[in-house]
């Protein structure tokens, strides 16, 4: 490997950091995205039988916020259920949103480096084919100069492939997982606005 990137260059060190900055990304939205730390399944019961037993206290609310992303929507919505159902919703979406942007954290990055990633083996390239027509002279070419201007401009562009497409891929399906989760989380509001209006059991 070590050998690969010295015949590489210097133009495929921002890859190698890129393919770092990316698995990381990758490797904390995998564990922040889980479905049961997001947006629990049975959350919605829980609060229904708080309600049942007499109503959610000041703490209750507290211990909800902390608890998940959707934890914190219902908090917003019982803070707001003494008031009328347009102010809930309205205090949900204001609750939604911020917790929105914190589910797409870190991926405007991730499709930044599958762009980027790219143009950055193209630079590789281009880095090569300077040095590859560098290598003819006058008095014929530099061989050893040639074979280095073909590896620089081979090994960084396919390592702009190598770091773009699973980073592509990768921001594709968190973004797809984040919309799915609001979406769940959005129906499973609107059942506890509901329900806070008595317009369900």
């Amino acid at each position: 490997m070590w050998e690969i990137i010295l015949a590489a260059g210097w133009p495929i060190w921002p890859l190698i950091i890129c393919s770092v900055i990316a698995l990381a990304i990758m490797g904390e939205r995998f564990w922040a995205l889980r479905s049961g730390i997001v947006a629990p399944a049975n959350l919605l019961p829980e609060v229904q039988k708080w309600l049942g037993q007499g109503g959610v206290t000041k703490d209750t609310l507290n211990k909800l916020e902390e608890h998940s992303p959707l934890g914190q929507i219902f908090a917003s919505a019982l803070s707001n259920a003494k008031n009328s159902r347009e102010i809930t919703k309205e205090a949900i979406e204001e609750t939604g949103r911020a917790v929105a942007h914190r589910l797409e954290r870190y991926l405007p990055l991730l499709g930044t480096i599958a762009t980027v990633a790219p143009l950055l083996g193209l630079l590789g390239t281009v880095i090569g084919m300077v040095e590859l027509f560098g290598s003819f002279t006058n008095s014929g070419h530099d061989v050893a100069q040639f074979a280095r201007g073909i590896s620089v401009a081979l090994y960084n562009t396919a390592a702009g492939i190598v770091v773009a497409v699973p980073a592509m891929i990768a921001y594709r399906y968190f973004r797809s997982k984040v919309d799915d989760l609001l979406v769940d989380m959005e129906q499973q509001a609107i059942k506890l606005v509901e329900i806070l209006h008595g317009q369900r059991k």
